[in-house]
């Protein structure tokens, strides 16, 4: 399994290109998963549903299943550190690729997305420089990077472009279960 982070600072598109990566990855034959840094009161659940239901009366974790779909919601009792290891763990490890998004203080190999700034907007900063982490740069804008780099540049338009890219290199986004147990 090839795991890579998409990291960068809010609104820079990482959502947006991530999506577009999943079906390029998908017709390219691989299945993928992903996993995405959430806000800590986000629900998947809705009121009046059976596991929302079981999850109020106090059960740790809900498995709902069907013959289609798997969701599995564990509740903490107090604020858990989980880091994208954790996270990993959980996954089907039967995968290709492994798409993470956010988790920009991780110690995964990532893709910065860079936009830059909207007129009105402040300058948009970058992780490049400060983290060894970063493999290379996805941007609409390279001439306007704040900073000079080496690493590779790729094109934040064009999907196709960054799997190719992502597919040339993939035996460096080789995930070690055992370095991280």
């Amino acid at each position: 399994m090839k795991v890579v982070c998409f990291a960068g600072f809010s609104g820079s598109g990482k959502t947006t290109l991530v999506e577009q990566l999943i079906q390029e990855l998908r017709a390219r034959g691989q299945r993928v998963s992903v996993v995405k840094h959430a806000h800590h009161n986000f629900d998947v659940d809705h009121p009046g549903k059976d596991t929302w239901r079981h999850r109020q009366a106090g059960a740790f974790e809900v498995v709902a299943a069907s013959d289609r779909r798997l969701a599995l919601m564990r509740e903490f009792e107090r604020p858990a550190e989980l880091t994208v290891h954790h996270l990993l763990a959980e996954l089907y490890q039967g995968v290709d690729w492994v798409l993470v998004e956010g988790f920009k203080n991780s110690d995964l190999l990532k893709i910065e997305i860079w936009r830059a700034s909207g007129e009105g907007e402040e300058p948009r900063g970058v992780l490049f420089p400060e983290d060894d982490f970063v493999a290379a740069v996805a941007t609409d804008a390279p001439g306007q990077l704040p900073v000079p780099t080496g690493l590779p540049l790729l094109d934040l338009n064009a999907p196709a472009q960054v799997v190719d890219w992502l597919e040339q290199y993939a035996h460096r986004f080789e995930y070690d279960w055992e370095l991280h147990q």
